[in-house]
This record gives structure tokens, sequence and C-alpha cells, in this order.
């Protein structure tokens, strides 16, 4: 059974940093990423990584987030520096199986079939 464990979320003043964790397990996917989603919004995608290569950055956190995977662990990261208020978010991980990511790959929603729970993100002025 697939399973998507996030950790990590937290509160933090503006300009600090978070470490999210996902772990999964009952199969090792090829493509991981993170959404997050705020009250009344679409939840929209922040990072991709395929294997080990980062695929995609939302323009909001490119060079401020970083995704990164140990696939000895099965676990996927998120480093978020130099927090913003608007990053506050629930957070969350996602997989699926391979398929071709090329240049201008936009994630969608509809095409992660697993999901994590989400954790909270909270960033204050």
């Amino acid at each position: 059974q697939v399973q998507l464990v996030e950790s990590g979320g937290d509160s933090v003043q503006a300009g600090g940093s978070l470490k999210l964790s996902c772990a999964a397990s009952g199969y090792t996917y090829s493509i991981m990423g993170w959404f997050r989603q705020v009250p009344g919004k679409e939840r929209e995608g922040v990072a991709v990584i395929l294997n080990g290569t980062p695929r995609y950055y939302s323009d909001s956190v490119k060079g401020r987030f970083t995704i990164s995977r140990d696939n000895a662990k099965n676990t996927v990261y998120l480093q978020m520096n130099s927090l913003k208020p608007e990053d506050t978010a629930i957070y969350y991980c996602a997989a699926r199986r391979f398929t071709y990511v090329g240049p201008g790959y936009i994630p969608r929603t509809s095409e992660f079939p697993y999901w994590g729970q989400g954790t909270q993100v909270t960033v204050s002025s």
C-alpha cells in the first residue's frame, strides 16, 4: 500500500528556514513533488524532482527553495529558505510513476495519484 508521510511543517518568522520531509513507502516513485494550498485557492505545484534531478520550481520559490531526494531512504525533501508570509500554506507531497518531463513542464494535481496528508507551514511577518 502506498503511503506518503510529510513532516517538518512549523511556524517561523519571515526570513527563516524550514526543511520538509516526505517519506514514501510501498513503492519507489520516479517523480515526486511538493504542492501547496491556501484556503480558497487551488493547490499549486511548488517543486518536482525526477529521480534525482529537480525538474520544476514555481517562479515564486525559485532561488529560495530546493527539492532533493534520498533514494536509500525513499524520502524527498524541500529546503525552504528566505521564507515569506505568502509561503504560508499546507504543503503536500505527491508521487507518480515515470513520465516524460521536458522543458516547460508544469505539474498538475490531476497527474499525481498519490498524496500525503499535508503539513502546515506558517510564516509570520
